[in-house]
């Protein structure tokens, strides 16, 4: 390596064989010739913070940096050097209304982190990627924000059944 003398003597048609062709031979010598570059693009990895090792060890409203370990329709999943990946919920991915997290982050993706929540049992960890989480916090649970009966809400009030074992059980009523 940096040695242009000997690789100028080099042919690269003698060292080509059916898996490395001479273009390529050619180009391996010519980076041979630049010792200490690195053709490689520069690999950023997150900061973990001193300290914080254990889920055990986080608490609501550290910030902190991660690496994105995946995207899914729902969210993304964070390392942030715990042994558990917190989630970041999609509707917490950025300070305006996201439709898709694939927009917002990808995978390997260096970012800085709220933790909102631990649940140490269930190892889950909800974070945040919002500038101010606590004000969005407090905008979604606002007692003025009227609640309207959705079909989720509806479909807790059923029994375990379904609606076809609502109908069941209504039908029977009548007939008595």
């Amino acid at each position: 390596i940096g040695d242009v003398k000997t690789l100028k003597k080099l042919d690269a048609a003698q060292l080509a064989d059916d898996r490395f062709g001479v273009p390529t031979i050619r180009d391996v010598i010519a980076e041979l010739e630049k010792p200490g570059r690195d053709p490689r693009p520069v690999f950023k990895t997150a900061r973990f913070a001193d300290g914080v090792e254990e889920i055990t060890d986080l608490r609501p409203g550290m910030r902190l940096e991660g690496t994105v370990t995946n995207v899914t329709n729902f969210g993304a999943f964070v390392d942030v050097g715990v042994h558990q990946d917190g989630l970041v919920h999609i509707s917490r991915l950025a300070d305006r209304f996201v439709s898709d997290p694939r927009e917002v982050v990808k995978v390997g993706e260096v970012v800085s982190v709220t933790v909102m929540e631990i649940d140490v049992g269930r190892r889950r960890i909800a974070l945040s990627m919002q500038k101010n989480p606590d004000d969005a916090q407090a905008m979604q649970s606002r007692p003025d924000r009227r609640q309207t009966p959705g079909p989720r809400r509806a479909r807790q009030n059923r029994s375990a059944g379904g609606a076809l074992a609502d109908a069941f059980a209504s039908a029977q009523r009548r007939k008595r």
